[in-house]
């Protein structure tokens, strides 16, 4: 019994990286809250959650600190990403026009495949806006399986927080507690195994 709640034990491990990734979804919440900070959050969860799985400590330190040097290219990107993504949003909702079908659905489809990547790559390697919007397809693109997996994860995700909505509302205080970072801690491990040789490389040089 005191093995099992010993400081190493798997269990207590376990419970603590729970903590942290709620901890990082409070802070991913609470700096989204202006919007236009939605970029540099992201990148920051990104950053921190990699390192608490490397074993690193000071988990606010570390997020705000990621938060500071990230801001203005994950600024930048969010720029793009949320515009373009509205205006996806908004083509869909509004304008049903059946010649559109085809080009919404493949601008769509890029739009998730960049948005799946662009932040981890913003978080893990130094590099220009450009580079970095540029590399979050060619990635998305050249590793299609990775891609797959972190899209996957999402709508699991985004269809859990429907089912409980309409089936078991109360399980939405979990999701909400758990949120988006725990998400993200999910996508860490696939995208730091698919980019290893890159990682080792020091940059993130085109597939």
């Amino acid at each position: 019994m005191n093995s099992f709640f010993s400081y190493d034990s798997p269990f207590m491990r376990g419970l603590e990286w729970i903590v942290d990734v709620i901890w990082v979804n409070i802070l991913l919440v609470v700096t989204s809250l202006p919007i236009v900070t939605v970029g540099a959050a992201l990148a920051a969860s990104y950053d921190s959650l990699r390192r608490i799985r490397e074993g690193e400590a000071h988990v606010t330190r570390m997020y705000f600190r990621a938060f500071a040097s990230n801001f203005g290219k994950a600024t930048a990107l969010w720029a793009v990403y949320g515009v373009i993504g509205a205006a996806l949003a908004y083509t869909w909702i509004v304008l049903r026009i059946d010649g559109l079908l085809i080009p919404k659905i493949a601008f769509s489809v890029l739009w998730v495949i960049g948005f799946e990547w662009v932040w981890y790559l913003q978080s893990r390697f130094e590099n220009t806006v450009g580079a970095t919007l540029r590399n979050s397809l060619l990635f998305g693109i050249s590793y299609p399986l990775t891609t797959i997996a972190l899209a996957a994860i999402d709508a699991v995700a985004i269809y859990v927080v429907y089912a409980s909505f309409m089936y078991l509302i109360q399980g939405l205080f979990l999701l909400a507690v758990l949120g988006p970072g725990f998400v993200l801690s999910m996508h860490v491990p696939i995208l730091e195994r698919t980019m290893k040789a890159h990682i080792a490389a020091g940059a993130p040089n085109t597939p």
